[in-house]
Formats: structure tokens, C-alpha cells, sequence
């Protein structure tokens, strides 16, 4: 057995022993089943409604600060899935297997599944979304078939709106109490912003059972030398006025801020199923695991964020003169390169999310995939996956927002967390 193929099976086993099964999942053996009807569509149209979410999302009052953005990716990218395989039997179903007529459109049912479950989550929206549903059916000569394909969609969007509608996203997060020991997390400056998300990590996973058997071991205390390494690294490379960081270091920190990163990781499925002209059930499967993987993998990052409650470097640094750790020399002025997330610092959110989707998308299309990523305007180029989510998390401790163990905590997190979708979808 080689040794990707290994881990699997030893994380597979890890899993259903720790209760991680998912019976939302549909049986292995569809995948044996015939075609109902052929979707020869172009996965254009998934790209579309991606897009559509982004340009929705982009309103920062499209929809509550406490709920985090990759739960809409993930319902929208679910549906669109289960809406197809419904019809096509491709594989298997994410949650629901729709009983279809013969000649049922996926192309239509994949639409219409997007549709509903933008207009549910985005009431506000919904002019701009039935324009794009009226749109991409416009394109699908009318017939029994296409007719069908929209049922199947509306049904599909119901039951999954309806399912998730008390997974605990609508929680009213408890009020955060800072502490104050050495270690502890504390609203950072200069604006100390609240935490927002203090109650995600108890969120229904999609896929996951519960998030507490992939939460990331504990971190080293902060009075120790590993710790010390760790933060004496972001100091230098992550300080506002750092001679250490390299003029592309401070490009590349600023780059993978200008951006939600799972917008980023979106838009880099939506390149690759564009420039390689993915069919429907391609790309509805790329998108699918995608977004459940980046989904998942916040809920069990944001569960060992708030387990660990983290100080953040800036923090640590300003507070080295209290003597917490010897090898740490306190700077009271010291200042990041860029403004610090409101959220403990273990394990980091770029390394557990750009881990997610590296993993994931190079299950598609190969780990040596060149590619070039564009966020604001602004586009870096990679060799292969790893290299962009690798520079990813490397930018968070040149910006001074991490240290070098919430990313090696986050890269693990996010890789277990795809590698168990994959396993699922």
C-alpha cells in the first residue's frame, strides 16, 4: 500500500472508530449504477452561481457577522451536486438521491438548485438571482426533460435548506471573557475587536460527525523555548518595519489578506474548470468537495481556536517584558505588518484552509499543476498546489498575524479534514 494510500486508511479507521461515519453519504455502489441521462452540459454554469455568491458575499451586510461565509459555499456546491448525481447517477449522493423521470436535464436541476438556495439564504438577493436562473434556462431548449430537471433541483435545495436550518449557525455567540494569564487570548490592537465566531466550532459539520477528534493537539506553553523559536520568527519577519522581510515576502503577505482565502480557492476551481472545459458532473464534484472541505475544516479550526484561546503575536511580543518566557524580549511598540484577525491565533485559518483546498484540488488535477492565483487585481504564479497554500500560510507570519505552530496545527487540520471528505465524495 503506498503511503498516501495508507494514511487514508489509517484516518478512515481512526474515523469510524471515533464515531466519524456520515450515513448522509450515499452507498459507495452507486457509483456502479448506469447513467439515467447523459449531462454532457459544460460545468460553465457552476462557475456562474460560484461567482454569484462571491459578488453577493461581497456586501459585508448580505447576511449576519456571526456566520461564517464557507457554510453558504458549501450549501450552494452541495446542492448543485446532489441535484446532478440525482439525475445522472455518477456517483454518490451527498445527502438526497431525488427519484428523477427518464430525460430528466441536470444542466436544469443543477440551476435551480443553485437558485433556491441563494434565494433562501439571500431574500435581499433575490432579483439579481432569478436575472441569472432566468438567464442560464434560457439557454435550455424547453421540455419535459428540462422541466423535470428544475423539480429535481427545487426539491433537492428544500430538503438541504430545511436539514441545515438548525445546525446552529443562527446561535447567538456567547460573549467572549478574555484572560489573563501568559498565553491567554485578549482582543488585539488598535481597534481590540470583539471575537465573532467564538461559537462556530459548534456547528454541525457537513461531513465531519463532530470536530473534537481532528481538533489539533495542544500547542507548547508559551514559557517554552519551542514557543520562544516560534514568536522571535514573526517578530522579525512580521513587524511593520521589518529589514528582514524580503520585498516579495511583504507582497505575498498582502496579497492572501486582500482576500476571503476561500474566495481565493474558489476562484482558483473556477479557472481550472473553465480553462479545462470541465463537464457538469466534473465540475459540480470539484466545487462539491471543495466547499464541504473548507466548510468543515473552519468548524473543527474554529472548535481548537476557542479550546486553546491562543494569544496572538502581537500580544505576546508587547507583553514579553513581563519575563513569561526568557528567550522572548518584549517590544511594547511592536507593531504587525497588517491589522490582526479577531480570533485566537491556534491553529492558524490560513494554513488550515488553504491546506483544505490544496489537498483537494490536487486530488483533481495533480500535485505539479501550474496555476495563477488573482486576488484584487493582483496575480502570483505556483507550480503546484502546495506551493500557493504553503506561501499562503508562510504569509501569515510574514504579516504578523502567526506563528509558524498554528500553521504547522492548521496544515494538519486541513489536510485530515479533505483527505476524510475525499474519502466521502
Amino acid at each position: 500500500m503506498g503511503g498516501k494510500q495508507k494514511t487514508l486508511a489509517i484516518l478512515a479507521g481512526a474515523a469510524l472508530a471515533a464515531g466519524l461515519t456520515s450515513p448522509a453519504f450515499g452507498s459507495s455502489a452507486a457509483h456502479s449504477l448506469p447513467l439515467r441521462t447523459a449531462a454532457t452540459a459544460s460545468g460553465a454554469s457552476v462557475v456562474e452561481w460560484n461567482r454569484e455568491l462571491i459578488t453577493i458575499l461581497s456586501n459585508p451586510k448580505a447576511q449576519p457577522a456571526t456566520v461564517q461565509p464557507t457554510r453558504s459555499f458549501a450549501l450552494l456546491q452541495a446542492a448543485e451536486y446532489d441535484a446532478v448525481v440525482s439525475i445522472t447517477r455518477a456517483g454518490p449522493a451527498y445527502l438526497f438521491s431525488v427519484s428523477t423521470p427518464g430525460g430528466a436535464r441536470a444542466d436544469a436541476a443543477a440551476d435551480q438548485a443553485a437558485h433556491d438556495v441563494l434565494v433562501a439564504l439571500y431574500p435581499a438577493k433575490r432579483a439579481g438571482v432569478d436575472q441569472r436562473l432566468s438567464s442560464q434556462l434560457s439557454a435550455i431548449p424547453d421540455s419535459p426533460g428540462k422541466q423535470a430537471g428544475i423539480g429535481v433541483g427545487a426539491e433537492v435545495a428544500r430538503r438541504l435548506i430545511s436539514l441545515r436550518s438548525d445546525d446552529g449557525s443562527s446561535a447567538k455567540p456567547p460573549r467572549f471573557r478574555p484572560g489573563d494569564k501568559a498565553g491567554d487570548y485578549r482582543p488585539t490592537p488598535p481597534a481590540f475587536p470583539a471575537p465573532v465566531f467564538t461559537n462556530w466550532g459548534s456547528v454541525k459539520p457537513f461531513v465531519l460527525a463532530g470536530g473534537r477528534p481532528f481538533r489539533p493537539a495542544p500547542p507548547p506553553a508559551v514559557s517554552t523555548a519551542a514557543y520562544a523559536t516560534a514568536l522571535n520568527e514573526v517578530k522579525s519577519l512580521g513587524s511593520k518595519t521589518s529589514t528582514a522581510r524580503t520585498p516579495d515576502q511583504t507582497a505575498a503577505a498582502k496579497f492572501w489578506a486582500a482576500a476571503p482565502v476561500w474566495n481565493v480557492w474558489n476562484q482558483v476551481a473556477q479557472g481550472l474548470v473553465t480553462s479545462q472545459n470541465a463537464s457538469l458532473e466534473k465540475a459540480v464534484k470539484v466545487f462539491a468537495r471543495l466547499d464541504l472541505s473548507l466548510a468543515d475544516t473552519a468548524i473543527v479550526m474554529y472548535d481548537a481556536k476557542y479550546a486553546y484561546r491562543v494569544w496572538r503575536p502581537v500580544t505576546a511580543i508587547r507583553l514579553g517584558g513581563t519575563h513569561y518566557n526568557p528567550g522572548i524580549v518584549g517590544d511594547p511598540n511592536w507593531t504587525p505588518l497588517l491589522p490582526t484577525a479577531p480570533d485566537p491565533s491556534y491553529p492558524g485559518a490560513h494554513g488550515a484552509l488553504s491546506q483544505a483546498a490544496a489537498t483537494t484540488l490536487a486530488g483533481f488535477y495533480g500535485a505539479r499543476h501550474h496555476l495563477a492565483v488573482t486576488s484584487k487585481g493582483v496575480t502570483r504564479t505556483f507550480a503546484g498546489f502546495q506551493d500557493a497554500a504553503t506561501e499562503a500560510w508562510l504569509s501569515r507570519i510574514w504579516s504578523g498575524q502567526h506563528t509558524s505552530l498554528d500553521n504547522r496545527a492548521g496544515r494538519q487540520l486541513g489536510t485530515q479534514v479533505a483527505d476524510f471528505v475525499a474519502l466521502h465524495l
